[in-house]
């Protein structure tokens, strides 16, 4: 840390209590407190030595080695730490015995599939960016006349409603009546972006599984379940070995 500190969401995204996102929302809803002060701003910092709560337990930077978990997700849970309109998150559903965990990147409500958690909050920022150009490869389920042309178009890019979006690959795998099955693969992974996209060609998305973020996959893994990716296997991915 530098002599001023590193900011509060900093701090608690790096001992794995939640996103940087998700931490700001914690301030703002008055959860956080610093040396047993109410931390009212976003900016605030903490310096070593510092008392960090939330909800009035402590929070101690992580001494455990990093780890990384898959997580099947299945439609209707948010994830975030806390929704405020008291919709299901996935974190309601993990298993008691994982460590507190945030997510690497999102899935909406209405999506499913692959969703990787960390115990790290540096490791998910990492991870999380586009520089890293990890591929985010989906299935999508949707209704509508495909038009293939405009379908290919969309590896050079596309704007739609004012907002840039990068290259994306998506093919045909199956057609039945007006129901058609795509795989879409893309890197940056903007909010709702596969479908946005879509919908801007004329495709109603009716279900969209996320099958693999970068080299991790969704395989087999049942709905639901959590399970840990070994620690040769992260190293192996992560340009920068967890510490031990």
């Amino acid at each position: 840390m530098t002599e001023a500190g590193e900011r509060i969401a900093k701090f608690l995204a790096r001992a794995g209590v939640a996103s940087r996102r998700d931490a700001e929302v914690m301030v703002t809803d008055k959860r956080v407190k610093l040396n047993n002060a109410l931390v009212t701003h976003p900016a605030t910092f903490v310096a070593e030595g510092d008392i960090v709560t939330v909800d009035g337990a402590p929070v101690g930077l992580q001494r455990e080695r990093t780890r990384l978990f898959k997580y099947h997700k299945p439609e209707g849970l948010m994830v975030t730490h806390k929704d405020p309109q008291g919709r299901p998150t996935v974190f309601e559903k993990m298993p008691a015995a994982l460590p507190r965990v945030v997510s690497i990147g999102r899935l909406d409500l209405n999506s499913e599939g692959l969703l990787l958690l960390t115990n790290d909050g540096a490791l998910a920022r990492q991870l999380e960016l586009p520089a890293n150009a990890w591929v985010r490869r989906y299935r999508v389920r949707a209704f509508g006349d495909l038009d293939a042309t405009a379908i290919a178009a969309l590896a050079k890019g596309i704007t739609v409603e004012g907002v840039k979006y990068g290259p994306i690959e998506a093919g045909l795998d199956s057609r039945k009546g007006d129901n058609i099955w795509l795989t879409v693969a893309l890197k940056e992974g903007k909010n709702r972006e596969v479908r946005k996209v879509l919908a801007h060609l004329g495709l109603q998305v009716s279900r969209l599984i996320r099958v693999a973020y970068g080299p991790f996959q969704l395989g087999t893994l049942p709905r639901g379940v959590v399970e840990e990716v070994p620690s040769k296997v992260l190293r192996e991915q992560i340009k920068q070995p967890p510490a031990a």
